[in-house]
């Protein structure tokens, strides 16, 4: 009768444990709830968090997040309004306004995640084939007015031919999408905080052609750097050379003029040393004389009374 006893009363408390842990639940400040029974929702969402109660085993708590969620799409082949052909791989953060609404609507995050597929996508592809990719590439128009600015004498036609103008721009393509998928998504209680395009790139069809062109681009670019480097050592050679020319030209003079004056000078030397001992002078331009034309490999032969020996021949002579 004792162990009858005991067992009833491991029972019971077993049964009063499990009841007390099915009714009592708890929310953190990251959660809320929805309570159902038998798969129908009993009032509004609970977002406070704490300790909470519920019906046992009739009665189940669904969890759901407050916090910001992410959503990752797959990148998909979208036609720009120009006719070009790119993959676009967008991204956006969303979140969960009304559990009530959600559960109703799409049941769990992964129920959501499909809706946003079919909803981001859609308003993309909308508004990227109602513009030009460079709409989709560009958000200013700085790099125009930059080359424009240091390049005032090229024509503003040629700068538009190279980098096409926009208007419209990336961020404000990437603010209509984020417009266009919050009219719809607050029927599934869901708000999109934000929307971004990851990468653009075009299709392998015309991925090559394009860096071709780029390729073209960059060689006709360096091509012309090339004929202006070209022109500007032209220009600095001529420069050069005719500063050169001057140069040797002032220097000849003055060369010139100093050897004017030093054969002056030396002139003058030799004027006043002759008119001071005619003799003297005379017997020194001799000797330079022998000196210049008669080596130890030289003959001369000359008459007795030949003026070049005058000197050789005695002073007497000489003084005569």
């Amino acid at each position: 009768m004792k162990k009858l006893l005991s067992f009833i009363t491991i029972a019971a408390i077993l049964v009063a444990i499990l009841m007390v842990s099915g009714a009592v639940y708890t929310i953190d400040e990251t959660q809320q709830v929805v309570i159902t029974q038998f798969g129908e929702p009993m009032g509004k969402p609970i977002t406070a968090a704490g300790l909470h109660f519920k019906m046992p085993f009739i009665q189940q708590a669904n969890y759901f997040e407050k916090r910001i969620l992410e959503w990752d799409g797959n990148p998909n082949q979208v036609p720009t309004k120009d006719k070009k052909y790119i993959w676009v791989d967008t991204t956006a953060r969303w979140k969960i306004v009304d559990a009530l609404r959600f559960l109703q609507s799409v049941t769990n995050e992964t129920g959501a995640q499909a809706r946003l597929d079919d909803i981001i996508d859609s308003a993309t592809r909308d508004f990227v084939t109602s513009h030009n990719l460079v709409e989709a590439v560009r958000n200013t128009n700085r790099i125009i007015e930059e080359r424009a600015a240091e390049q005032l004498d090229e024509p503003s036609d040629q700068l538009a031919g190279e980098l096409e103008k926009i208007e419209f721009g990336r961020n404000a393509l990437t603010r209509g999408i984020l417009q266009e998928a919050a009219k719809i998504v607050p029927q599934y209680g869901i708000e999109i905080v934000d929307v971004r395009i990851k990468r653009i790139n075009y299709v392998s069809e015309v991925q090559q052609k394009v860096f071709d062109r780029m390729i073209s681009e960059r060689k006709r670019a360096a091509e012309q750097y090339r004929s202006e480097g070209q022109g500007k050592k032209a220009e600095i050679e001529g420069q050069t050379g005719k500063e050169l020319k001057q140069i040797q030209s002032e220097a000849y003079k003055v060369a010139e003029e100093n050897k004017g004056k030093a054969d002056a000078e030396a002139t003058d030397i030799y004027a006043d040393a002759y008119n001071r001992d005619p003799n003297f002078y005379a017997f020194l331009k001799t000797l330079d004389t022998y000196k210049n034309t008669i080596d130890e490999g030289t003959t001369v032969i000359l008459t007795t009374d030949s003026e070049y020996l005058m000197y050789l021949k005695g002073t007497e002579e000489i003084s005569q």
